[in-house]
């Protein structure tokens, strides 16, 4: 390995010269402390900044081991970590000339959610640290005293604020380490009491606006209902009550505008754990929990939607339903088995977003139009026996609709943001017509599952695969888009590199094997349980841009994709 005045003597040699002299650096270099790798060098001043990775010895760092010795609480270091680093980027940095995006550094930029990352790891002998440089450039000249600058004064200045254990705040590293094993010892205790979601007294559900992420200061505090409340005896915070929402079929009822799609919502980023301060610190859900909604125009390949839609007048195949254009009912249909086919165990409504005619079908239109003429057979007649025969537990967003009294367990209204249990008022004006039209069809659920991936599903273009992701809602592969705009859970960007970075290696690895996709998915998911998600990318010292999607979102993402073969 080579010395740090080997780099300064490189840097000095190349200055003024040709952008491309750049590349030369590539390789470690020993810093005393701490090693820094020049992994890869972008081509010109314009392009993508260049992959860096600082590598710090534990022998240096000194975090104590406790901190980091399981799955969660490493998780929880790794991404206080990483908002420190990019706290302290720009903090520390100094101003740095040049054209295009020199001098520009950068790392993940956390969301409230804690997601496991590869922009920082952590482990008994090292901590490393993957970020981005844009190295400096007069017109396509090396301003190497510039980069100079980079790597000798304000990158050792933020490692110093960032990974070395006596510069941190160490009570805000630790609070944070307790505060997500109290969370994940919340998620676990629901299974064992029959429950699938908990929210906190106290608890801040509204948002400061649509598109902020940030907790309403002036909002209403939760307050559950006593009926419903439960408690709960943690580790670091001690008792901790709150609404407990058990199996089953739950309705959110209430007035428009009062609260009741917020509570989905904080339901639905539930399978998260969140940062102190988001509000949302405390509200548990089901790690399996998915949103589905109607998703007009999607594509759907050999999915089985028998179950809601069949006898169509066209004829066409149901248990092994293609489209490329799916309507409304057809898509939330899909969305629902691909859901169950994922193992969700609890799905989520609103009424807001799905299509009317697949959600339910009243006693009128059941004696103007039979049930021989109506290929749908509407979700409140299912949603039963879908937790009674598959465990299956729903949460639903009503406002318009009370036949869903009859097959609810537990309704609860928001009224202007306040929440009360009127499980019983609702059952004495329940009519009970749906439950007598799901005695008499007695349906027994049978989805035909086992799609297998086959090899080919993504070729090689004239240089590779290549993917790249646009915002949220967008992954590209070789120039063919899978649009997850009603992907409802999806975080953060980097959880779609990854998924992008997951389809590119199984393409390589895995789809020959013959796995149906919800196996490959699992042997996927094991593998990087195993090998790390850094494991899923082939380049040298690996990409600081990935954050680990769920397995639903992955799944979701195949389906989704136009050229999926099965």
């Amino acid at each position: 390995m080579k010395n740090s005045e080997v780099l300064k003597r490189e840097l000095d040699r190349i200055h003024g010269k040709s952008y491309r002299l750049y590349k030369d650096l590539e390789g470690e270099y020993d810093f005393g402390n701490y090693i820094l790798s020049i992994d890869s060098v972008q081509g010109d001043p314009f392009a993508s900044p260049s992959r860096i990775r600082m590598i710090v010895k534990q022998n240096v760092a000194k975090f104590p081991k406790e901190l980091f010795d399981n799955k969660n609480k490493n998780i929880a270091v790794a991404d206080y970590l990483t908002r420190e680093f990019y706290f302290n980027i720009n903090k520390c940095s100094e101003r740095i000339f040049g054209s295009g995006k020199s001098g520009l550094m950068t790392i993940s930029k956390c969301p409230q959610e804690i997601l496991n990352r590869t922009s920082i790891t952590i482990d008994e002998d090292k901590i490393e640290a993957r970020f981005y440089v844009g190295f400096p450039a007069r017109g396509r000249s090396v301003l190497s005293k510039e980069l100079e600058k980079i790597f000798y004064s304000i990158i050792p200045n933020i490692i110093e604020k960032t990974l070395i254990y006596k510069n941190i705040n160490s009570q805000k590293l630790i609070s944070r380490v307790k505060l997500v094993e109290d969370q994940e010892y919340i998620r676990r205790e629901l299974q064992n009491r029959g429950l699938i979601a908990f929210v906190a007294n106290g608890s801040m559900l509204p948002r400061e606006s649509g598109i902020s992420t940030k907790a309403l200061k002036s909002g209403k505090v939760f307050v559950s209902p006593k009926e419903l409340e439960v408690e709960f005896n943690t580790q670091s915070k001690g008792i901790i009550k709150g609404m407990g929402i058990k199996k089953g079929i739950t309705l959110i009822v209430g007035g428009g505008y009062h609260g009741k799609s917020t509570l989905l919502k904080a339901l639905e980023l539930g399978v998260y754990n969140h940062i102190e301060g988001d509000g949302r610190e405390f509200v548990i859900t089901d790690e399996s929990a998915l949103k589905v909604r109607a998703e007009d125009s999607r594509y759907v390949t050999k999915t089985d939607i028998s179950l809601f839609i069949n006898n169509l007048p066209n004829g066409k195949d149901t248990v092994q339903f293609c489209t490329e254009n799916a309507s409304g009912s057809t898509s939330q249909a899909a969305n629902i088995i691909e859901g169950i086919e994922s193992n969700a165990k609890v799905l989520l409504i609103d009424e807001d977003t799905s299509a009317t005619n697949f959600m339910m079908r009243d006693c009128l239109m059941q004696k103007l139009v039979s049930k021989e003429k109506e290929p749908i057979t509407p979700f409140i007649e299912i949603v039963k026996p879908l937790y009674e025969q598959k465990d299956i537990s729903t949460i639903i967003v009503v406002g318009s609709c009370g036949d869903f009294f009859d097959v609810a367990d537990c309704v609860i209204q928001m009224d202007n943001y306040e929440i009360r249990d009127v499980t019983k008022e609702a059952k004495e004006l329940s009519k009970g017509n749906i439950i007598k039209r799901i005695n008499e069809k007695n349906l027994k659920i049978n989805i035909l599952f086992n799609r297998i991936i086959k090899a080919g599903t993504i070729t090689d273009g004239e240089k590779g695969i290549k993917i790249k992701t646009i915002g949220l809602d967008t992954i590209n592969i070789n120039k063919e888009d899978i649009n997850l705009r009603a992907v409802e859970q999806i975080v953060d960007n980097e959880q779609l590199n990854a998924i992008g970075s997951i389809m590119k290696w199984a393409e390589v690895n895995i789809v020959n094997k013959q796995l149906s996709l919800e196996d490959m998915v699992d042997n996927i998911i094991s593998g990087i349980e195993k090998n790390g998600l850094i494991s899923m990318e082939r380049i040298k010292g690996g990409s600081g841009s990935l954050a680990m999607p769920r397995k639903q979102e992955i799944m979701a993402a195949y389906n989704r994709y136009r050229n999926l073969k099965i």
